[in-house]
């Protein structure tokens, strides 16, 4: 019996106190990797946002091209707005008739604009509802409309702004004489 109580007091364990040390440094390191696996997956979110932004400005701007390049005119209201005459040839004219299509840009919250056709939003977050700017036919050009998509989801953080900006004739047009 006392053989089995001196092996007893010889067989050391750890105290409580290192115990609690090493769940405090296994709690630490835990943390920090979680944190790290968050802020990498808000990061990713983030950026598949913004490529989303940028995606459909691209797609709404090559929309409008196919449309522009279709159209026999254009009503400039003002930077924000634009209407389109569609001859009933283009493929996107209803029902083979003369349509009239508007794009508009309309105020979402601050800073933050989506652009419309009719009553479709076609792009969102844009940063200016601002977009459009139109050259009139001349004697020598034919009329010419700019495209101008700033987008930023974040429009406080202006580093983060991508921009398209291009210009697109309209081809169907005739050049003043």
């Amino acid at each position: 019996m006392r053989r089995a109580a001196a092996r007893a007091r010889d067989q050391r364990g750890y105290t409580m106190i290192e115990l609690l040390m090493a769940m405090i440094i296994m709690v630490t390191v835990v943390t920090s990797l979680t944190a790290l696996f968050v802020s990498g997956a808000r990061a990713e979110l983030e950026l598949n946002r913004r490529f989303e932004a940028q995606q459909a400005a691209r797609v709404a701007a090559d929309r409008m091209r196919r449309e522009v390049h279709c159209a026999s005119g254009v009503t400039f209201t003002n930077a924000a707005s634009i209407t389109l005459v569609l001859p009933g040839h283009c493929p996107t004219a209803t029902g083979g008739a003369v349509t009239n299509v508007a794009y508009t840009t309309e105020l979402v919250s601050s800073g933050r604009y989506k652009l419309k056709r009719g009553s479709t939003t076609i792009a969102d977050y844009l940063t200016s509802g601002d977009v459009f700017a139109y050259a009139a036919p001349s004697d020598n050009s034919l009329g010419r409309l700019q495209l101008d998509f700033k987008v930023n989801l974040m429009p406080s953080q202006s580093w983060k702004t991508w921009r398209l900006k291009t210009d697109v004739v309209l081809r169907n047009t005739t050049r003043d004489a």
